[in-house]
């Protein structure tokens, strides 16, 4: 079956399904550690925010914020989260990754890049062509 004769609804289920399995792939490429995918994902949005308090980041993350209390003490335990008073509400406070977690998120995309670059070496030029193209439209589809 070609591209053009396939139902969208069928290229949607097939391409949800390759995205869904190369990113499960991506993530399992990772630097010897012991950082769960949790506590990464974690400090990957406080890294993408700059800074959140520790309920916008529970939020954020899609948990309870008792278990974002555990991620985070996790964070701060190894010096990759530091927590600031808030600006404005002195019962709250800001979380905001060191120079130690950005460090460690630096590693870690690092070897998923290296892991990826691999895989595509093994492609032939014309299918590394495919992908160029596919990533430039699954970014236009992200934004859209």
């Amino acid at each position: 079956m070609t591209a053009q004769s396939m139902p969208p609804a069928q290229l949607a289920i097939q391409l949800r399904d390759a995205i869904t399995r190369l990113n499960r792939r991506v993530r399992q490429a990772r630097p010897v550690g012991d950082l769960t995918v949790t506590q990464l994902s974690a400090l990957t949005s406080l890294r993408l925010a700059g800074a959140l308090t520790p309920r916008e980041l529970a939020d954020v993350e899609r948990v309870q914020p008792p278990t974002m209390t555990k991620i985070v003490a996790k964070l701060e335990e190894r010096g990759l989260v530091q927590r600031t008073p808030h600006p404005t509400d002195g019962r709250q406070v800001i979380l905001a990754t060191t120079e130690g977690g950005r460090a460690v998120l630096d590693q870690f995309e690092r070897v998923r890049d290296e892991w990826l670059a691999r895989r595509l070496t093994e492609l032939s030029d014309a299918d590394r062509e495919t992908l160029h193209h596919a990533a430039e439209i699954l970014q236009r589809l992200s934004r859209a």
